[in-house]
């Protein structure tokens, strides 16, 4: 478990480090602070509050923690992809997004609720399984 926290945790550095380094070729910095402090208060405003009621709602109604893990999951998955979702149409360059962005968004969508429903169903058939004592 603590090698798995410590490469985990390794990971986000070198991933901050990239992006630290991405940030020294921004000239505008105006543009990144209005971003991310319109991130912060997105998230602190609306995402937190909605999945903490929603966690709440499923923990009242028997979903455990695969369910709201993957709840977090799609949440986040949206959560990167509404830029592309909220402007839809043509692009003046169409070499900037040149996929269909909200089909891939729901492709993922769907694998992330196969991959929890497997892993309950899995979960569930290795314990009628089990031997009782």
């Amino acid at each position: 478990m603590k090698v798995t926290r410590f490469l985990a945790g390794a990971a986000g550095v070198a991933l901050m480090g990239v992006g630290v380094s991405l940030l020294m070729d921004v000239r505008d910095l105006t543009g990144v602070l209005v971003w991310l402090g319109g991130a912060v208060v997105l998230h602190d405003a609306l995402i937190a509050p909605m999945v903490l009621l929603v966690g709440l709602a499923l923990v009242r109604g028997g979903a455990r923690g695969r369910v709201r893990g993957a709840l977090v999951v799609a949440g986040a998955l949206t959560v990167v992809a509404l830029p592309v979702l909220l402007r839809p149409g043509a692009r003046a360059n169409s070499s900037v997004l040149p996929l269909d962005y909200p089909r891939n968004w729901l492709i993922a969508l769907v694998a992330v609720a196969m991959v929890t429903a497997l892993s309950v169903a899995v979960r569930r058939c290795a314990r009628g399984r089990r031997p009782r004592p």
